[in-house]
């Protein structure tokens, strides 16, 4: 499924959210502000898989960058569901949609930078530290 942020529904944008905070929030302790403010914006598009129970199996948001770019962020897999390369079918359908010729940046986690890599992502920057949580930024040029 694919929204902008105005053609969600509210049933929709609950198991998104939930998602979100079940993962980032709780399962990786990480307390910040997970909802910052970024979903509405224009140009904001929602990507996700559903599951068979009704939940979100997978999900990512693309977000405009100033100068033209993109950037995907909040991609994630519910537990339940990791392994089987829904985040990478998403990632794929992101870039299709998002088009060759647009600069794509993203801030992956370490221990994931292979499934990046495997769709023309390279590190582009040092890592950091993002609520004890090592990431790199990454980026992936236009064609």
């Amino acid at each position: 499924m694919i929204s902008d942020f105005a053609s969600l529904g509210t049933r929709d944008l609950y198991r998104l959210l939930k998602l979100r905070c079940d993962v980032f929030v709780v399962e990786q302790h990480c307390a910040y502000p997970e909802l910052d403010g970024r979903d509405d914006e224009p140009g904001t598009l929602h990507l996700w898989l559903d599951a068979p129970d009704g939940s979100i199996a997978a999900y990512l948001r693309i977000l405009d960058e100033p100068g033209g770019g993109a950037r995907i962020g909040r991609v994630v897999t519910a537990s339940a569901h990791r392994g089987r390369g829904l985040a990478g079918k998403l990632l794929a359908e992101a870039l299709e949609r998002i088009g060759p010729g647009r600069d794509v940046v993203l801030d992956a986690q370490t221990t994931v930078t292979g499934v990046y890599e495997r769709l023309g992502f390279a590190v582009c920057g040092p890592a950091f530290d993002d609520e004890g949580i090592e990431h790199v930024p990454m980026r992936r040029p236009a064609a």
